[in-house]
């Protein structure tokens, strides 16, 4: 086991981290198997018998809800000979029929039976369900663990979680719901990832294509670098990065004038909607300033879920989840992927920039065995300084985690 104190430092790391397979190998055991992992919205599995397939670190499960409504999640493997059970990404059915020999399996898991039963001796039934993992939710997120000691959801999420309020306003008076998402892979480790999501400094240098392409109003909303933004340490690993703070709440400034970019939203709502109601649905449309990472797996970034899935030690997994009002108005919900897909979609002006900079940091970590990585800007943050957007506070608070957990 490596001395993972001497690889997380206060102001920086090693870039071993990115590259050591060994490494790796035992984040999968003493993180992703002994921690909260997100896995799903709970609007994905509306109905009894609803279930995605997805995984938690490098193994595949099976999110469900049974006919009682219980929301389960379960390993996608057959407890007979290992085949997996389920190969959909979603739907809804019944139960989970192996494809091998055919045990079949209940919406709640349950092993219901098996082709000539009678070959078996001693073979009681009820011993060898699907294996389950234990299931919390907290305003929508559903989180999953192997780990049965693990602390509560509720501890773990911390003072994370009045930012997971204030993030799901952008329901606009409607519950949240996911409408869709795109998926792709990028070459490097996935605390790269982990890294960009609480990164301002970055934004107006790899994302100037993006910026360029802006109306004057939202350009203007998206010159943050100096106008109040900070970086918060939340605790277990959590981090906020605040970038626009007039859009923290959305129930807030609600009286004042609908953004010129909204209007022909606002007026097509007319007469189906107080005049409340369309402006707390133009605000939601905008989404939220700042972004909420999670540790280790998810961040509620502005107006998108991103979930990272590690593949290997120089593979990772982004998921780019839109979500829009659950209920509310189709004109706003289109108006939310029309802006998705402006920055996060694989056309968009964001995502292909923020990947090529998650490569080169791969390549770079190469360059050398005595490299490392700085995480000290914002470093000197006091009460009375409390620092500004561009800080790597939130970076510095997921290694902190790490390293806790590598070390346990």
């Amino acid at each position: 086991m490596s001395d993972y104190a001497e690889l997380v430092k206060p102001d920086q790391v090693h870039t071993s981290l990115y590259r050591d397979e060994a490494i790796f190998d035992e984040e999968q055991q003493r993180i992703f198997e002994k921690t909260w992992i997100w896995v799903a919205h709970e609007s994905e599995l509306p109905n009894p018998g609803d279930f995605i397939t997805t995984y938690v670190g490098l193994k595949p499960v099976i999110v469900n809800r049974d006919k009682k409504g219980v929301v389960r999640v379960m390993l996608n493997k057959c407890r007979h000979r290992g085949a997996t059970v389920c190969e959909a990404k979603k739907g809804n059915a019944p139960g989970f029929l192996c494809p091998y020999h055919a045990w079949t399996y209940s919406q709640d898991g349950a092993l219901r039976g098996m082709p000539l039963p009678k070959g078996y001796k001693d073979f009681d039934k009820s011993d060898y369900g699907l294996i389950q993992l234990r299931v919390e939710s907290y305003n929508g997120l559903i989180f999953a663990t192997f780990n049965e000691e693990a602390p509560s959801l509720d501890e773990f999420l911390g003072r994370a979680k009045p930012w997971i309020d204030l993030f799901m306003k952008q329901g606009g008076g409607f519950p949240v719901k996911t409408m869709g998402e795109h998926r792709f892979t990028f070459p490097g480790n996935w605390k790269i990832q982990l890294e960009n999501t609480t990164d301002a400094y970055h934004f107006p240098v790899v994302h100037k294509s993006f910026l360029t392409s802006l109306d004057g109003d939202t350009e203007e909303l998206f010159s943050f670098m100096n106008d109040g933004g900070f970086v918060e340490d939340l605790g277990n690993g959590h981090s906020v990065l605040v970038m626009i703070p007039s859009l923290v709440d959305l129930d807030e400034n609600l009286d004042e004038p609908i953004p010129e970019r909204f209007a022909d939203l606002a007026k097509s709502l007319e007469g189906r909607y107080s005049d409340l109601e369309i402006r707390r649905i133009c605000r939601a449309v905008s989404g939220a300033g700042f972004n909420v990472n999670l540790f280790p797996n998810l961040a509620c970034s502005m107006a998108f879920f991103r979930v990272l899935r590690p593949l290997a030690v120089d593979q990772t997994e982004i998921r780019h989840i839109a979500i829009g009002m659950d209920g509310g108005p189709d004109e706003a919900n289109q108006a939310r992927l029309r802006l998705h897909e402006h920055f996060q979609g694989p056309m968009g002006f964001g995502t292909p920039d923020d990947a090529e900079a998650w490569e080169r940091v791969q390549r770079g970590s190469h360059a050398g065995d005595q490299s490392w990585i700085m995480l000290n800007r914002g470093e000197d943050k006091t009460d009375d300084n409390p620092g500004d957007v561009t800080a790597e506070t939130g970076m510095r608070a997921a290694y902190q985690m790490w390293e806790r957990m590598m070390s346990a």
